[in-house]
């Protein structure tokens, strides 16, 4: 199914009705501000396995996820105060925090440490979706088995329309990747750079 969603005012009704089926198991993709990603609900594993098999991809890799805002990252990960201010002053955006995750994760999302990625985009549609399905949702770029990377939704559709549920137009999206930063024990690591602004992190 592919339906279309307002980027700058995404409709109400519309994200509920995704909300809806995501608490009932499906997968989704949706545009972020980075790529268009691929995603379920956080909880819901049988959705989970569905797209690691549609990624191909080991469960010893767990994908990041999509929180609303930094009140619902604290659920989800253990934030320290420096934790807390550096994201503050970059979230929304286009960012991947590794933190240790809480108790509330599942195992499948947890890396062998215990860590997890972390995003809140600045981009409305995936708010309005994580606020109304009132968990986080899984988050993983939309690609092929070849690596080739899918920015639009039309070709979403073409490739993969079978095996995922819903696929939102919410408009062109940059195409390239979150800059992702682990903030674990309070010393940032920049681990890849993409669009965020990593320059804070970078040693004097």
């Amino acid at each position: 199914m592919l339906i279309n969603i307002n980027p700058q005012n995404p409709q109400p009704r519309l994200t509920q009705k995704v909300a809806e089926a995501l608490k009932d198991g499906a997968t989704i993709a949706y545009p972020t501000d980075t790529y268009y990603g691929i995603g379920c609900d956080i909880i819901n594993r049988k959705a989970t396995g569905k797209i690691y098999r549609l990624k191909q991809r080991s469960q010893k890799k767990p994908f990041s996820f999509i929180c609303s805002d930094l009140k619902n990252i604290s659920l989800y990960a253990k934030v320290s105060n420096y934790a807390y201010k550096t994201m503050k002053r970059l979230l929304p955006g286009p960012y991947t925090f590794v933190l240790e995750g809480s108790k509330l994760v599942p195992k499948m999302m947890l890396t062998a440490q215990k860590t997890a990625g972390i995003r809140v985009p600045n981009h409305p549609i995936c708010l309005a979706m994580v606020k109304e399905l009132g968990r986080p949702i899984v988050s993983t770029s939309a690609t092929l088995s070849s690596g080739e990377i899918l920015s639009d939704p039309s070709a979403i559709f073409g490739a993969l329309g079978a095996q995922i549920d819903i696929i939102i137009d919410g408009g062109p999206v940059p195409g390239r990747p979150s800059s992702v930063v682990s903030l674990i024990e309070d010393m940032p690591e920049i681990i890849r750079v993409g669009l965020g602004d990593v320059s804070i992190f970078e040693p004097i």
